[in-house]
């Protein structure tokens, strides 16, 4: 069922001989009445009466942003979307199908992610009616059907990635935003193609841990923290060491042998790596 556009006329004149009828069939009636043709004066009426219905009941209005979905008798015949006031046959039903941007917060979901971990995650998704035809005719209730297929979309995309990445290159909700927001986009949309929606965006408005492993989760991102702030600090400390030992070397300063060399080594990785400040002792005596 795809969507075809069927032309409908201008309201506005249809409406102003709608009310124009009443006055010409008064006026009709009286000059029949007067020259003794009551039967046809009632008939003029009668006539009259079911034209103007007839012309009323065709009218509809549309909105900007907004198209009529109409049918004869259970047969989809064509959609128009000219806004104003519109006139159709009066047997066609109307259906009105708004075309504007919406979007909706889904509830906070509680999933597994790619490890197992129990997560929560909610998502924002933006969409709009592409297709009345196929909103109206292929699926029940198509705004129900958009919440409802877009959280089983987010369900599905949250089982297949990592919460945080284990490694540089992989891709984890938390750490790469823009990717994951993609990927849900493209999920949501093949399941609402068949509703006729666009789905413009859709991106992730919470994320966390389950509150039964949340503070587990923490610990480890403090731990994962902690060493890679005292990988750097060794790192550098090593190439601080290596500066000295080799500038002492090049000036001529003091000649170590293995032994001292060890010493000086294991003192300065102390101080350079240390989280507090370090108490000096003072040797007034020969090194040797």
């Amino acid at each position: 069922m795809k969507e075809t556009d069927y032309k409908s006329t201008a309201g506005i004149p249809v409406l102003l001989v709608a009310l124009a009828l009443p006055f010409v069939a008064m006026a009709g009636a009286i000059f029949l009445g007067v020259n003794g043709h009551k039967i046809l004066a009632v008939l003029l009426v009668i006539t009259t009466i079911l034209s103007f219905l007839f012309l009323l009941i065709g009218l509809y209005k549309v909105e900007p942003n907004q198209s009529a979905v109409l049918s004869l008798f259970g047969k989809y015949i064509g959609t128009t979307r000219t806004q104003g006031l519109r006139w159709n046959n009066p047997f066609f039903s109307k259906k009105k199908i708004s075309l504007r941007v919406r979007n909706f917060e889904s509830g906070r979901m509680k999933v597994n992610d790619q490890g197992g971990s129990p997560i929560e995650i909610a998502a924002i998704v933006v969409w709009e009616v592409a297709d009345s035809a196929e909103a109206v005719f292929n699926v029940d209730d198509y705004e129900s059907f958009v919440q409802i297929q877009s959280e089983a979309a987010i369900r599905s995309m949250a089982s297949i990635y990592p919460y945080d990445p284990h490694t540089d290159d992989e891709v984890a909700l938390r750490s790469h935003p823009a990717e994951i927001s993609e990927k849900m986009k493209t999920e949501i949309q093949e399941r609402l193609t068949e509703a006729g929606i666009n789905v413009i965006e859709a991106r992730i408005s919470h994320l966390a841990y389950a509150p039964e492993i949340a503070q587990a989760m923490l610990q480890r991102q403090q731990a994962g923290a902690i060493i890679a702030a005292r990988t750097r600090i060794v790192e550098g400390a090593v190439g601080m060491v290596e500066m000295a030992l080799d500038a002492l070397k090049e000036k001529g300063v003091v000649d170590l042998d293995e032994e001292r060399r060890a010493a000086m080594v294991s003192n300065l990785l102390v101080v350079l790596c240390s989280d507090r400040a370090t108490q000096p002792v003072v040797n007034t005596g020969s090194i040797y």
